[in-house]
């Protein structure tokens, strides 16, 4: 049974499903930003997206440096190397599924 602490680690998968924290990794694709300019470019509050990045830090999606008064968010892309290996398993799945469904339609047209 796992215990609950203020920093455990939070699942990538997890980190990786809200849409709002998808985008901003995207646009920390672009170089390191700090939370005023992120919050700027989204239409939910600052406090909502320091707790997205607050998940994604947990989750080693980001890291935070402080720069004087300001905290400045920048990509680890680690983490998400385990997401593309799962998915890249399913690759396989995928062809022969859709090359079966061709065959398929082709003889019964």
């Amino acid at each position: 049974m796992r215990h609950a602490h203020a920093h455990a680690q939070v699942d990538v998968y997890r980190a990786i499903a809200d849409p709002t924290r998808r985008a901003i990794l995207d646009r920390l694709r672009a170089g390191p930003a700090p939370v005023n300019a992120l919050a700027a470019e989204f239409e939910q509050s600052r406090p909502a997206i320091s707790k997205h990045l607050r998940v994604l830090r947990d989750a080693r999606l980001v890291s935070e440096q402080r720069a004087g008064r300001e905290r400045v968010y920048d990509l680890c892309p680690v983490p998400l190397q385990q997401v593309a290996g799962w998915v890249e398993g399913y690759r396989g799945f995928w062809h022969v599924s859709l090359t079966n469904l061709k065959r398929h339609l082709e003889k019964n047209p």
